[in-house]
């Protein structure tokens, strides 16, 4: 950038900015399109979620009834105490998410709660929560 000028007049040489600028360009121009990427996406499709059983994600193990055995049920679905671990081992089996729910009737000792928990432990579900 050196000044010059015949007339008294400093003028500036804009030669070196030019050339700088151009090689700039070049460089965004080479670095730009190898930044993006496409984002690849498994979008379900509707036949395979309609024909699926496990479609139903919340896993809530329920406790009615007030004694030391209180009756049993899997997302409304009755179930007997000593076929729970074999249930549970068979709903998540193919599942990447392993949390089920406990919903138990106030009136229970924590006891049977905590023997389901137990047992949905046993089958392999990682973090069980508690329902109201």
């Amino acid at each position: 950038m050196a000044l010059s000028g015949g007339n008294g007049q400093p003028e500036m040489n804009v030669t070196p900015l030019i050339d700088v600028l151009l090689v700039l360009i070049i460089i965004f121009m080479v670095i730009v399109p190898m930044k993006q990427s496409g984002v690849i996406a498994d979008i379900p499709r509707d036949n395979d979620t309609k024909n699926d059983t496990n479609t139903i994600r919340t896993i809530v193990i329920q406790l009615h009834g007030n004694s030391d055995r209180p009756d049993l049920s899997i997302n409304e679905e009755p179930v007997a105490w000593e076929n729970l671990k074999l249930k549970l081992i068979d709903i998540y089996k193919e599942r990447a998410e392993r949390v089920a729910f406990v919903k138990a009737d106030r009136e229970l000792s924590f006891e049977p709660v905590a023997q389901v928990i137990d047992i949905a432990h046993a089958a392999g579900v990682v973090n069980v929560g508690f329902m109201r």
